[in-house]
C-alpha cells in the first residue's frame, strides 16, 4: 500500500465516522446541551490519547505554542460553537451547504499560507459536489431561506475549519507528530472550555451519563469521534495536505444519508442517489488522478 493510498482511506475512515456522530449526539442533547457534549467529549478525548502517549511535546518555539492555541480554537471551540448556534438560527440545509463550502476556503489559505499547489481540477471539482449536496440537502423540496445571522455563522464555522486543517499542516511540517499534537490542541481547548462551564447557570448533570445509551454515545463521540478521528485526521493532512484532505468533507451528507437509511430505516429518493454520484464525481475529479490517468493513457497512445 502507497502512502497516498493510506492517506486517502485514513481521510475517508475519519469522515465516515464524522458523518455518524450527529444521529450519536442527537441522543446526547436530551440531557445536556451543546456546549457540556463538547467539553466531556473533548475531556474523554484528551484522557485516551493521554494514556496512549504520556509524554510531554517538545517545543521548538514560543510561536509554535500560540499555534497551538489557535488550533484549539478554531479546531474545537469555535467550530462546534458557531455550526451548533446556527441550527438555532438557520435551517439544517443552509448549514449543511455552507460548511461544505470549507474545503474551498481551505485551499485558498493553504495556497497563501503553505504554498500548495491548486489546480483546475479542484475547482472543477468542487463546483460538481457542491451540486451534489445541494441535490441531497433540499432533496427536490427547494425553498431558499436566508437567514442573516444563521447562514454568517454557518460560514465562520467553515472558515475556522479551513483554518484548523492550515494550522494543522504547518505543525506537521514543523515536525510534530500527529498524536502529541492533537492531545496538546486538546488540552488548550480544554483550558478554553473549562471557565464556561465552572461558571454556567447549567450544571452538569452527572446523574445521566451513567445510563447506558449516555454512556456509549460519550465514549464514541470522545475516543473515536476526537480521540482517534482528529489524530488520523492530521495524519491525512501530514501525507495528502490540507486542500486535499478537506475535499473529504464533501463526503458528510453522503455518508449521513447511507447511515440513516441503514440505521433509521429513511428511504433514498432518486435524487439523493443522484446526489451522492455527483459528490463522488465531484471528489475524484479534485484530487486529480482521473485527469492524470486521461493525460497518461493519451501519452501512451501516442507513444
Amino acid at each position: 500500500m502507497t502512502k497516498d493510498i493510506r492517506g486517502h482511506i485514513t481521510a475517508l475512515f475519519t469522515v465516515f465516522v464524522w458523518g455518524t456522530t450527529f444521529t450519536v449526539t442527537k441522543i446526547l442533547l436530551k440531557y445536556f446541551s451543546p456546549y457540556q457534549i463538547l467539553f466531556i467529549r473533548f475531556f474523554i478525548a484528551f484522557l485516551l490519547l493521554t494514556v496512549i502517549d504520556h509524554k510531554r511535546i517538545k517545543y521548538i518555539c514560543f510561536k509554535d505554542e500560540l499555534l497551538f492555541i489557535f488550533a484549539a480554537l478554531t479546531g474545537v471551540v469555535f467550530y462546534f460553537l458557531f455550526e451548533n448556534t446556527a441550527l438555532v438560527y438557520t435551517t439544517a440545509a443552509n448549514v449543511g451547504i455552507l460548511v461544505a463550502v470549507s474545503p474551498f476556503i481551505t485551499a485558498l489559505l493553504s495556497r497563501l499560507f503553505l504554498k500548495e499547489e491548486l489546480k483546475k481540477c479542484f475547482f472543477i471539482g468542487f463546483i460538481v459536489s457542491m451540486i451534489g449536496i445541494t441535490v441531497i440537502t433540499f432533496n427536490g423540496k427547494f425553498v431558499l431561506e436566508l437567514n442573516p445571522k444563521g447562514d454568517t455563522l454557518a460560514l465562520l464555522a467553515a472558515i475556522v475549519w479551513a483554518a484548523y486543517s492550515t494550522a494543522s499542516k504547518k505543525l506537521t511540517l514543523k515536525g510534530y507528530p500527529a498524536l502529541g499534537a492533537t492531545k496538546h490542541t486538546f488540552m488548550y481547548a480544554l483550558l478554553i472550555m473549562i471557565p464556561v462551564i465552572l461558571f454556567s447557570k447549567n450544571k452538569i448533570p452527572f446523574d445521566y451519563i451513567t445510563e447506558k445509551n449516555v454512556l456509549l454515545s460519550f465514549l464514541f463521540l470522545g475516543c473515536i469521534g476526537s480521540g482517534i478521528c482528529y489524530v488520523t485526521w492530521n495524519g491525512a493532512i501530514k501525507i495528502l495536505g490540507a486542500t486535499k484532505t478537506s475535499s473529504y468533507i464533501y463526503l458528510s451528507p453522503v455518508i449521513a444519508t447511507v447511515f440513516s437509511f441503514i440505521v433509521l430505516n429513511e428511504k433514498i429518493t432518486y435524487l439523493e442517489i443522484c446526489g451522492i454520484i455527483l459528490i463522488i464525481i465531484g471528489l475524484v475529479i479534485s484530487d486529480g488522478k482521473f485527469i492524470r490517468l486521461k493525460q497518461t493513457t493519451n501519452i501512451k497512445n501516442k507513444i
